[in-house]
């Protein structure tokens, strides 16, 4: 059985300088796997080339079986990128943005419709739907960003540093909304900076170093290994041998 994503090899040049030497690894269907690295790792690199949102200078990426490469609008059909900062649409209401995803996605309008309601039903959001981006607060924001990016049942969901310059509490709220996308089946691919949120959430982390693969297990392993209570521990004695 095939690993829902491959990463093979992938390397990324920028001029003269490379951003990804060979980076290799892959996703198991219905797994959160957390990219961990300091800035400059390669973190968003790698995620954004998965996206579709860069091209890799060399190697491959295979999805269900195949290369992403042959195909990239049906593999964009499955995929989603859920970005950092918040790109609502400011003249669309927060339901007319879910729509416009539904019908970017050639979804049935029937389809597009039910939807929406079970979206804004599974996170809370029914009461906001005729209101304009403008009027919510970040949370709220990151809220319908990601419902946004779950309109067309994708497979793989990308996630951006989800919450990034969020309040605590509004925090452990995205962490139930991101439990709550695994528990539906999804695949999610996060990139954070944040030790206690890939700790909490994770399957597996990444961790990368100056573009390649450090490291790669579940957070009670690489805890159990290194001998430390938490998972931001571990990250520092890694960075600190590379010093």
């Amino acid at each position: 059985m095939y690993p829902l994503l491959e990463i093979k090899n992938i390397y990324k040049k920028f001029g003269t300088i490379y951003a990804l030497h060979g980076v290799s690894l892959s996703l198991q269907e219905g797994e959160i796997l957390s990219l961990l690295g300091v800035n400059g790792a390669g973190k968003t690199t790698l995620s954004s080339i998965i996206a579709t949102l860069k091209p890799p200078t060399s190697g491959d990426i295979i999805f269900k079986g195949k290369s992403i490469y042959k195909d990239i609008p049906a593999y964009r059909m499955q995929m989603s990128f859920c970005p950092q900062k918040p790109n609502l649409n400011a003249m669309l209401t927060l339901e007319d943005n879910l729509v416009f995803a539904g019908r970017y996605f050639c979804m049935a309008e029937k389809n597009i419709k039910e939807r929406v309601a079970y979206l804004a039903d599974r996170f809370g959001l029914e009461t906001y739907l005729s209101r304009y981006a403008h009027e919510l607060s970040g949370g709220y924001k990151q809220r319908f960003m990601i419902a946004r990016s779950l309109m067309h049942s994708p497979a793989l969901l990308i996630l951006d540093e989800p919450t990034v310059a969020l309040d605590p509490h509004i925090r452990n709220h995205v962490w139930e909304i991101i439990k709550e996308i695994k528990a539906m089946g999804t695949t999610v691919l996060l990139t954070t900076h944040y030790l206690d949120e890939a700790e909490v959430l994770s399957d597996r982390v990444c961790v990368l170093d100056k573009g390649t693969v450090r490291i790669i297990d579940t957070p009670a392993n690489l805890m159990s290994a290194y001998h430390k209570e938490r998972l931001e521990d571990v990250f520092i004695h890694l960075a600190q041998e590379e010093q």
